[in-house]
């Protein structure tokens, strides 16, 4: 019996929490003072950064939203956002695999994931998918629905948000 990878189902299912706070953002937006620092690779499959920026962060980079941004899009496999450097809006897109570090100092929460180093093997099977959902977050917003807010993600239109556990038990 192979041995159970326990770190990496943890991280797997602490980055859910990572996206399900996301979501609540780009709904709702931040409130009570809420604010996230997120830390990711910047060389992950996926993370799409300006190249000035990642050639100033050629590891890791960490933002905050606070106060600016914009369009936070959220997506089962990462998110997307707009951010102001140095006076120009710059559009970001990071897998949540890419994610390295998770925090609201607002309430003293903060999570820490190992590195995955076989970020490469756990998109193999899903690359396509992955450049393709966060493809269409980008022709969403192009076509004007980038009003501050997310735009609504086809599963979510469809009422598709609830995940039937049958199909993970063992049968």
């Amino acid at each position: 019996m192979p041995q159970i990878a326990y770190d990496q189902l943890i991280d797997t299912a602490l980055r859910g929490v990572v996206r399900t706070v996301l979501e609540q953002a780009a709904e709702s937006g931040l409130t009570d003072g809420h604010h996230f620092y997120l830390t990711f690779r910047t060389q992950a499959p996926g993370v799409e950064v300006p190249e000035y920026l990642r050639a100033r962060y050629p590891e890791e980079m960490t933002i905050v939203l606070e106060h600016e941004f914009w369009g936070l899009d959220v997506n089962q496999h990462g998110f997307a956002v707009t951010l102001a450097f140095g006076g120009r809006h710059e559009r970001l897109v990071v897998p949540f695999v890419a994610i390295t570090g998770f925090a609201d100092p607002s309430v003293k929460f903060g999570l820490q994931f190992h590195a995955i180093d076989e970020a490469d093997d756990l998109f193999d099977d899903e690359d396509e998918e992955v450049d393709e959902e966060m493809f269409e977050i980008e022709d969403r917003l192009s076509e004007g629905q980038d009003n501050g807010r997310a735009a609504p993600t086809p599963e979510a239109e469809a009422g598709d948000n609830v995940v039937a556990l049958d199909r993970f038990r063992k049968r």
